[in-house]
């Protein structure tokens, strides 16, 4: 199908970069194929809780240009049916003195937290509007809509570049953490997250918590008829078995910064392998063949808040069809 023209640009990989990667350039007049190894629904990007906010992403200038776009699109997608995507109040909190990332200024309504809105033993944070998404609802759109778009999506994996090369004259390399081997990328480990899935107890807003270099994290996101709590960030695991050790010690940590949490019952569990890099790799590879390559992975917990960003720059290097 692909070696007589139908297509002219290969994506590799079919998680929240893949998808809005390809989005861009089908929706853009080019005839796409992705190829992934795993369906949208079994890719890490499923298991994300998951929020605006692109923590610990490099390199800074570049990761505020693809957030605050990526902010703008999501913004815009919250305004539809289906998307997934809402606008939801919510505060990150500190126990201790905390220097607001460089991109809370992309927040137009963002702002000190008063003291009444402070858990007891914290003394610091901030308040704000976020876009806040329900990743297999948002995946399941982007699916529709890359199809929608023309493209089309098959599950069976890429082995290496020089055989990517041969498929199409454009490749673009969003295999998230199988970059690693991919692209020979060592630089490019796993940072193992496990979410608890609850019901809801009454629950509006969300809350993240500073915890520091810890791998216990602390995260409450309210969906339509669930909670999504976190978490974990392990570096170096890879087991994508949950384990139900680390969801009580979830649940207790969330439990204690927000009380109703109690009356809440756990309903599923989700585990995904974050791509994590000392900085996002976003560029060109030359000499790989008869193909154009492009690099877009090592997002690590910051995909959905760059997505967006990135499948546009990367769009604009590849140019019009």
């Amino acid at each position: 199908m692909v070696a007589d023209g139908t297509n002219d640009v290969l994506v590799i990989g079919a998680g929240i970069i893949g998808l809005t990667t390809a989005i861009v350039l089908a929706e853009g007049g080019r005839r796409v194929l992705v190829r992934t190894a795993e369906p949208p629904a079994a890719t890490t990007s499923a298991a994300a809780g998951a929020i605006w906010g692109p923590w610990l992403a490099e390199p800074r200038e570049r990761v505020l240009r693809w957030a605050g776009r990526t902010l703008d699109a999501l913004t815009d997608l919250a305004g539809q049916e289906g998307t997934g995507v809402r606008l939801v109040y919510g505060r990150d909190i500190s126990a201790g003195h905390h220097q607001p990332p460089a991109w809370f200024s992309l927040l137009a309504e963002a702002r000190p937290c008063a003291p009444s809105e402070l858990p007891a033993g914290y003394s610091n944070g901030t308040r704000y509007v976020a876009p806040l998404i329900d990743m297999p609802a948002h995946l399941a759109y982007l699916e529709n809509r890359l199809r929608s778009a023309g493209a089309t999506i098959e599950v069976a994996p890429i082995g290496t570049l020089r055989q990517a090369a041969e498929l199409a004259p454009v490749v673009i390399n969003c295999a998230g953490l199988g970059a690693r081997e991919l692209a020979a990328d060592d630089k490019l480990t796993p940072v193992r997250g496990q979410h608890l899935i609850t019901t809801n107890p009454g629950i509006a807003e969300f809350t993240e918590v500073d915890t520091g270099d810890s791998p216990d994290l602390i995260a409450i996101y309210p969906h339509h008829g669930h909670l999504v709590l976190g978490g974990t960030a392990e570096p170096g695991q890879r087991d994508r078995e949950p384990s139900m050790a680390t969801a009580q010690a979830i649940l207790a940590r969330c439990t204690a910064i927000e009380p109703r949490l109690a009356a809440a019952q756990i309903i599923g569990h989700r585990v995904g392998l974050r791509p994590s890099r000392g900085s996002v790799r976003l560029e060109a590879e030359p000499g790989t063949g008869p193909a154009r390559v492009f690099h877009n992975y090592g997002h690590g917990g910051a995909g959905v808040s760059l997505a967006w960003g990135c499948a546009e720059e990367i769009a604009a290097e590849v140019g019009s069809p």
